[in-house]
């Protein structure tokens, strides 16, 4: 070992008594969230001239009564305050203002076509901003709505954009799915506004556990479940921000939620299953005890125009047709009879069938299933794999059925599918989230990598051929939990002293001595913005972990820093993956100058991962580097900003702690946020 390198070892070992001196130097942007330029998702017809209409003055002014334009001016106030930390008034009588509105005012129409911009595709709208002001006309009100979210995205801290956009979305059913538990609150509060700025118009609500009437009084209500009250008020909640609510309540299949606490375990139809998966169709009391009656008060609750019954997966899990009886009269008829009987139930109360696709339209029954079903029932076709070759939209379509893709969280699948929905002629696009029942808040911490993908679908849904979305992970938790444009100055500290291994590796002694081809040194050195941030990276500061190469290092390391700060922000990751997600692989001591101490603990996935693992599990880091090692592989250092609860007590020093494990904690930035020295 390299005598130097040994000396500087050997006095990080002794802890946090031999803290080493740091310097600190001044930065009026150790965090600075900037707007994006680039528009999600992006306009069918846009161009952006040179020029911004200052704010100074600049208020809305609306034309017309629809509530989608009060809607429109709601998000617009939203974005000012979120974003501006001011308030986005009413329009003087005079002077540049903010009009929204639709082509049914004549003067609007009339503007709207003298600038080329105007469009009667519905949801469509005319957008432009220049020295006169900024205009919004909707081809209808639904359209001007859609019109204030692309708005929001031209507005800087000096102004809005100047734009010209004619824009509609290429297909009528845009659809996110949401679910209800005990969590929805917080969840969904974000998650629908959040949705409804990527222009999506529906909301599939998972909604099994909701704890109807029917499943209290047979006592198979789940306590995780959310109340009739929050089923509606989330109804009433999607509809103010232009979203659809199209409950599902699976039935047939996944219908686990009817056996909660072992009832109704009469209509199990395999009587042999121990975790229940689909009912008996055949007795009577499946539907007059729960089937039915819980439909119906879904139907009361949600008031939708449609409602969609599952059926999914229907033999994943049991045995189907597994009594006797069932299968003497056979798959098929089941389950055409159990369709038509949810299907008569829904229509009775006008409201539409919608199901999977995947059990009524099976390659073993659809030469025969789908022709004894109404032609109205609208099929969702889920295929959760990348390409554009989906023939079975086309397929279900011939049959003479509404169809909707669905899609999911890999890359390349929402985007594919929704140029095949477009070239079958489908009616829209669903984008589905299976995170689990009771899981809501997994959204931002535990499974954000299923919130990801809202973006690109929403984007891809919209505008099948615009580009695809390359900074998803930013957008979406910037989208959830909006970050205000401004520069926050602070300090970034030079940890030159207590580095111990290179980003770069040219002679397999450095980073993680593997070579140059697997290295960090796309990542580089001195002073440079990260992501929001600004860091001082001089190398990393890797800890002791269980691998070989880094069994000889440091299990802590303390820099003085002595300073105040509102917030410390880490550029960290890890050498290697750890084995478990939420692992503890070390901790971050902040040590103050009143004598106290306080530990910032590391889990992995959740505020720290591997450099080569980009799969974002946890918004509570946030993106900072990503790229690509000389050989191709992706990977990505995140920042991990925590929040000082002591922001006016001197912090002396901040220690790093390895607990040794396969994930050995390694910092390569530490950046003071805010004005306090």
């Amino acid at each position: 070992m390299n005598p130097l390198l040994k000396l500087v070892l050997s006095g990080l070992l002794l802890g946090p008594a031999h803290a080493v001196p740091v310097t600190l130097s001044p930065t009026p942007q150790a965090r600075a969230q900037e707007p994006r330029t680039a528009l999600v998702p992006t306009p069918r017809r846009a161009t952006f001239p040179a020029g911004t209409l200052p704010l100074t003055g600049l208020g809305v002014r609306v034309v017309g009564t629809a509530p989608e334009l009060g809607w429109a001016v709601r998000d617009l106030k939203a974005e000012w305050l979120a974003r501006l930390g001011t308030a986005l008034g009413d329009a003087a009588a005079t002077g540049p203002a903010i009009t929204v509105g639709t082509m049914a005012d004549a003067g609007l129409a009339a503007r709207a076509k003298a600038a080329g911009l105007d469009t009667t595709v519905a949801e469509g709208y005319a957008l432009w901003v220049d020295q006169g002001g900024a205009w919004i006309v909707g081809a209808d009100p639904k359209g001007a709505y859609a019109g204030a979210q692309t708005l929001r995205q031209l507005l800087t801290p000096d102004g809005l954009r100047y734009a010209q956009v004619s824009d509609s979305p290429a297909l009528n059913d845009r659809i996110a799915m949401i679910y209800l538990d005990q969590y929805s609150a917080q969840v969904n509060d974000r998650l629908i506004p959040l949705l409804a700025q990527l222009k999506y118009n529906g909301v599939l609500i998972m909604s099994n556990y909701v704890q109807w009437d029917t499943s209290k009084a047979g006592g198979y209500a789940h306590p995780g479940g959310a109340t009739k009250a929050e089923a509606r008020r989330v109804a009433e909640l999607a509809r103010s921000y232009g979203l659809e609510p199209i409950p599902l309540i699976e039935t047939l299949s996944h219908a686990g939620w009817m056996f909660y606490g072992g009832k109704n375990q009469d209509l199990r139809q395999d009587v042999e299953s121990q975790n229940p998966w689909a009912y008996d169709t055949l007795n009577p009391a499946t539907y007059d005890r729960v089937v039915l009656p819980i439909l119906k008060e879904a139907v009361e609750v949600f008031r939708p125009a449609r409602l969609h019954i599952g059926h999914d997966e229907l033999r994943s899990r049991d045995r189907f047709p597994a009594r006797d009886n069932g299968k003497a009269v056979g798959l098929e008829t089941l389950v055409t009879d159990d369709i038509l009987k949810l299907y008569g139930a829904l229509k009775a109360q006008n409201v539409a069938t919608m199901l999977w696709h995947d059990t009524a339209f099976a390659d073993s029954v659809i030469g025969t299933l789908p022709a004894r079903l109404p032609k109205d029932i609208q099929v969702a076709y889920w295929n959760y794999t990348a390409g554009t070759s989906v023939g079975m939209l086309g397929r279900i379509k011939g049959l003479g059925f509404p169809v909707l893709g669905a899609s999911w969280q890999d890359p390349g699948n929402p985007e594919g599918m929704a140029k095949a929905s477009v070239a079958a002629g489908a009616r829209g696009m669903i984008q589905t989230r299976w995170s689990g029942y009771f899981g809501n808040p997994s959204i931002w911490d535990g499974q954000a990598d299923q919130g990801v993908p809202f973006v690109r679908a929403g984007s891809a849904y919209w505008n099948p051929d615009g580009p695809v979305v390359t900074d998803a992970v930013a957008r979406f938790r910037d989208l959830y939990a909006p970050t205000a444009y401004r520069a926050v100055p602070g300090a970034t500290v030079n940890l030159s002293p207590v580095v111990t291994r290179s980003l770069a590796d040219p002679d397999n002694k450095g980073w993680i001595f593997k070579g140059p081809d697997i290295d960090l040194s796309a990542l580089k050195t001195g002073v440079t913005r990260v992501g929001a941030y600004t860091f001082d990276v001089q190398g990393a500061v890797m800890l002791r972990g269980s691998r070989p190469a880094a069994k000889e290092l440091p299990e802590r390391a303390t820099v003085d820093v002595n300073r105040r700060a509102d917030a410390v922000a880490f550029l960290h990751t890890t050498g290697w993956p750890g084995a478990l997600a939420r692992e503890a692989i070390g901790r971050y001591e902040v040590a103050y100058a009143d004598g106290t101490t306080l530990a910032v603990p590391l889990e992995y996935g959740r505020n720290i991962r591997a450099w080569t693992d980009t799969v974002p599990s946890s918004m509570i880091q946030a993106p900072g580097f990503s790229g690509q090692t000389r050989d191709g592989l992706a990977v990505n250092v995140p920042v991990l900003e925590w929040a000082n609860p002591k922001p006016d007590t001197v912090i002396r020093s901040v220690t790093l702690v390895s607990d040794g494990k396969n994930a050995n904690p390694t910092l390569i930035g530490l950046t003071l946020i805010g004005d306090r020295p």
